[in-house]
């Protein structure tokens, strides 16, 4: 197994990559504190893994809020002994997202309050309980539009993503030496929830597929794979990356005429 003896939380587990990656971590070994805003649906994705024979505890988080933040890594900790992998995913696309001119304040806001502060924040808990357990691996969820930008006008959401793969960056380079890697997950274009909430017509769909050289969105359980992968030691020597799922688009669209 990949993830034998670890300890996972996941935020944002109750729904799409969060959801596919804490059942497939805990099918990897790996004992999982599923987070998420929504209770019930923390509580089903740990419900499923239990049932499967695995290791899971549910816990409310808005990762917005520093002590719910605090609480989940105490949470992990307290259940399982330590912690291991930290995999900061919660995120939303706030459907009236925009451009500069009609995206409102209250949007911009709040997109950064949960894409970006949420991510500072399981990092500002977690960072210290990794240490605690010897180091581990920190996986942030950013896109493909922080390297791109986004055909259909989403800056917030741009923005806020750029800001992660920021971060990530820099956190990489400053844990480097204390056995903490830390990776941004960039998928692609997804058939989620979250983004088919988002492209919510036709012909903002295909305004988004034309892009993509593999012709369709990804899916969720491909990005838990990828994730996998960045939480177990077979990237033992990858720290700093933007890891790239997305079907070929960034690589259309940086390839040299």
């Amino acid at each position: 197994m990949r993830l034998q003896d670890q300890v996972a939380l996941i935020t944002g587990a109750g729904s799409g990559i969060g959801r596919e990656s804490a059942l497939l971590f805990a099918a990897e070994g790996a004992a999982v504190a599923a987070a998420d805003v929504n209770l019930a649906a923390a509580e089903a994705a740990a419900a499923g893994i239990v049932k499967a024979g695995g290791r899971a505890i549910a816990v409310k988080a808005d990762v917005s809020q520093a002590a719910d933040c605090e609480a989940m890594v105490a949470a992990a900790e307290k259940a399982f002994g330590k912690l291991t992998v930290l995999f900061n995913n919660a995120g939303i696309s706030h459907a009236d997202d925009d451009d500069a001119i009609s995206t409102t304040e209250a949007v911009w806001d709040l997109t950064f309050a949960i894409n970006v502060k949420g991510v500072f924040l399981g990092c500002k808990y977690g960072i210290p309980a990794l240490h605690r357990a010897g180091g581990g691996s920190i996986i942030n969820t950013a896109s493909f539009v922080a390297i791109l930008g986004a055909a259909t006008p989403q800056l917030a959401y741009t923005a806020s993503k750029g800001a992660v793969l920021s971060m990530t960056r820099e956190l990489a380079a400053i844990h480097a030496r204390q056995n903490i890697r830390v990776n941004a997950l960039c998928p692609g274009p997804l058939r989620t929830e979250l983004l088919m909430k988002y492209l919510n017509t036709e012909e903002k769909k295909q305004r988004r597929l034309v892009h993509i050289p593999m012709g369709r969105f990804g899916e969720a359980a491909e990005i838990a794979k990828a994730a996998l992968y960045l939480a177990s030691s077979e990237s033992s020597f990858v720290t700093g990356t933007e890891f790239l799922v997305d079907g070929g688009i960034t690589a259309a669209y940086t390839t040299p005429l």
